[in-house]
């Protein structure tokens, strides 16, 4: 039941505005900090007036022991002090009445220490030292007084203090109001600005170096991620709807020719035909959905592969007929961690690239360093130019734009063999092949046992 009450509780507090959760937060911190010194100060008003008591009664006692060493009466002529003289046993020498002092309170004066009786209406405070008489007897000298107004005193006290922290928590908590909303109205414009700010705009920074300034700065840095995605996303939509236009085109071309000429062979034909761009629109469409799921985030979980077995493999997957295709790799298995498919993508996309642009030959090498592993494949074909390496990996992004769409290349297999060895923490790169063609490079890190 507490449980679900705190919750709700945590939920409404969780509704308010910023304002009110710190200007409550201040007023109540500062009403029990108050409160507390109200407290406080007003049982520290008693000691206050037992000390005012006792310099007065230590000037009469000082003199009333003068007055007993020398053999005369004690003057008594102080407004509202007792100046008595007892023997040691506490009974009264000067003729008075016994004063209201049991046993223990003459032993604690006789000790000199000073003694207050609350039990009396209002309390008595007590003096006392023993001196000698001219006779050599000892007496006790007791000096006493009431401290009239000591309990009323801290009662008022007490009620004032708590009416002047109430108001000073009061006063704490406009002054909170005042001074958030003061501090975040620049907050708020930033708001506003932002919400008006047209694509390719930015925030202008404050002059001083506060945390607004920092909020802007943060600001900026977000719309400026947020306009490369959209620009990112823009040409990725356009791209990819250019794309799955022409095999579907050429599909819908193909069918139609197909019903208006119902010769057999001229069908196979066409059927072969619709075959061929039928596998280009699935590699295409199954490459978007690769790339969409790791713009998503969505990463398979990764265990150990054997780079060597994995090349291997994927050699032997290669149809005859083509560049031949070599494979060199240590005797011993590589490890890396990464999902098995990923390592299969990344070596049939570089595969089949390579064989797409060589002429003769293709070299598939895996070589083992204390850290990482390196996958290097070669071509002799034309290679890259210089000015294309750093966009080669880019989606849709061709080198030759017209042999790639004849030889069925999409644009994307580049794009995936960077986008699943990057998200594992490695490095894709392009050069120089020693065959005179290109080379990719991959580097994994190696898994450490």
């Amino acid at each position: 039941m507490r449980g679900a009450l705190g919750r709700i509780v945590g939920r409404l507090w969780l509704r308010r505005t910023l304002r009110f959760r710190i200007t409550s937060v201040a007023t109540v911190v500062t009403l029990v900090v108050l409160l507390l010194l109200a407290v406080q100060t007003s049982r520290g008003i008693g000691p206050l007036l037992v000390d005012s008591a006792d310099e007065q009664l230590q000037t009469i006692l000082d003199e009333a022991v003068s007055h007993v060493r020398a053999g005369t009466e004690p003057d008594d002529s102080a407004v509202g002090v007792r100046a008595r003289v007892l023997d040691t046993a506490g009974t009264p020498v000067d003729g008075g009445p016994p004063p209201p002092l049991d046993p223990g309170d003459i032993r604690t004066l006789k000790a000199g220490t000073p003694m207050l009786d609350q039990s009396e209406n209002p309390p008595l405070r007590w003096l006392g030292t023993v001196a000698s008489a001219p006779d050599g007897s000892q007496r006790l000298v007791v000096v006493g007084t009431t401290l009239t107004g000591y309990v009323a005193a801290q009662h008022s006290a007490l009620n004032w203090l708590v009416v002047a922290a109430i108001i000073g928590s009061a006063a704490a908590g406009v002054a909170t109001w005042l001074a958030v909303r003061s501090s975040l109205r620049p907050v708020e414009r930033l708001r506003g600005a932002a919400t008006r700010l047209p694509p390719g705009r930015r925030l202008p920074l404050p002059t001083a170096h506060d945390e607004l300034r920092s909020l802007a700065a943060a600001l900026n840095g977000l719309l400026a991620r947020r306009d490369d995605a959209s620009e990112r996303l823009r040409r990725f939509t356009g791209d990819a709807a250019h794309e799955l236009r022409s095999p579907v085109a050429s599909i819908r071309v193909q069918a139609e020719v197909a019903v208006v000429n119902p010769d057999p062979d001229f069908a196979h034909e066409v059927l072969t035909e619709v075959v061929h761009e039928s596998e280009r629109l699935s590699t295409l469409v199954e490459g978007l959905l690769t790339l969409a799921r790791s713009d998503a985030g969505e990463l398979p979980p990764a265990e150990p592969v054997d780079v060597v077995t994995a090349a291997r493999e994927a050699v032997d997957r290669q149809r005859d007929g083509g560049p031949v295709v070599a494979v060199t790799t240590p005797s011993g298995a590589c490890w890396v961690q990464a999902a098995p498919a990923e390592v299969d993508l990344v070596l049939d996309n570089l595969l089949r690239n390579a064989v797409r642009h060589a002429r003769a030959q293709v070299t598939v090498t895996v070589l083992p360093r204390a850290s990482t592993v390196w996958l290097l494949v070669d071509d002799d074909g034309h290679g890259v130019a210089q000015e294309h390496r750093e966009r080669v990996f880019d989606r849709f992004y061709r080198v030759q734009d017209d042999r790639a769409r004849t030889s069925g290349g999409s644009g994307l297999g580049l794009a995936l063999v960077a986008e699943v060895v990057r998200r594992r923490g490695g490095s894709v790169a392009v050069g120089e092949s020693p065959e005179g063609g290109a080379r990719f490079q991959v580097r994994w890190w190696a898994l450490t046992t």
